[in-house]
Order: C-alpha cells, then sequence, then structure tokens
C-alpha cells in the first residue's frame, strides 16, 4: 500500500489548506511558499507520482481546473497573465502551478521560504473561492 502524499492529506482534510476550487476529480489550493500573491497548486484527487501518469480523464480534468482557476486568479488579481509550471520535484503527487504576473520577471520568481502567513492566504483564499 502506498503512503499518503502531502497532497492526499489535504484532499482528505488532515492537513488544512487554502482551498480556492473543489470538484469531484480535482482540487485546487494556495501555495504556502508562493513565489507570487495567488500562486495556486491543482491537483488530480487520484494520487499519481507525475502529471503524465494520470490517466487520461485525470488530466483532463486538472487541465480543465487549471483553465478554470486561471480565469479566476486573472479577474480577481487583476494581472495580465496566468503562468503554468509542472515541475513535479516538491511532492510525488502530480500537480500544476498557476502563477499570476503581469511582469516576467515574477513568472520567474522564487518560491518563498518564509514562514506561511495563513492569516493573507486565508484571505486571498476567501476573496478567490469559486464553485463551477
Amino acid at each position: 500500500m502506498q503512503e499518503d502524499t502531502l497532497f492526499t492529506k489535504i484532499i482528505k482534510g488532515e492537513v488544512p489548506s487554502h482551498k480556492i476550487f473543489e470538484d469531484e476529480q480535482t482540487l485546487a489550493f494556495l501555495s504556502i511558499y508562493p513565489s507570487v500573491k495567488g500562486h495556486t497548486l491543482v491537483i488530480p484527487k487520484a494520487q499519481v507520482a507525475t502529471i503524465w501518469a494520470l490517466n487520461d480523464d485525470d488530466y483532463v480534468a486538472v487541465m480543465r481546473t487549471a483553465k478554470l482557476v486561471a480565469h479566476r486568479l486573472k479577474e480577481v488579481l487583476g494581472v495580465e497573465r496566468i503562468g503554468e509550471k509542472i515541475i513535479g520535484l516538491d511532492v510525488p503527487h502530480a500537480h500544476v502551478h498557476l502563477v499570476p504576473f503581469t511582469d516576467p520577471a515574477d513568472y520567474y520568481a522564487k518560491e518563498t521560504t518564509a514562514e506561511p502567513d495563513h492569516a493573507a492566504l486565508s484571505a486571498l483564499a476567501q476573496k478567490l473561492f469559486f464553485t463551477a
């Protein structure tokens, strides 16, 4: 039996998160170590190590959710673009990073290592939260 990843624990509600969208197959929540304001992770609820290992239905669901969330981020944050990164290094659970930016330097900014500001993240998540 495979051990639950951090993201699976978030899905199960065992670890708190700053959720902004959820449906039957996916979950989107704010990164607690954001590179920019609104940096969001989109994950499948199925625990699969990499995005490329997802079955077609889950892959399409993740990308559909990424598109919905990107539009929401752009609308609420007033940025010109939402970048997408698929890195797959930190947590062995498929995930997509959505990075809001206007200045290209923001897209390439490093993730913070500072202690998470959960009050600010919670307030931002409340502004961004939506249902389809």
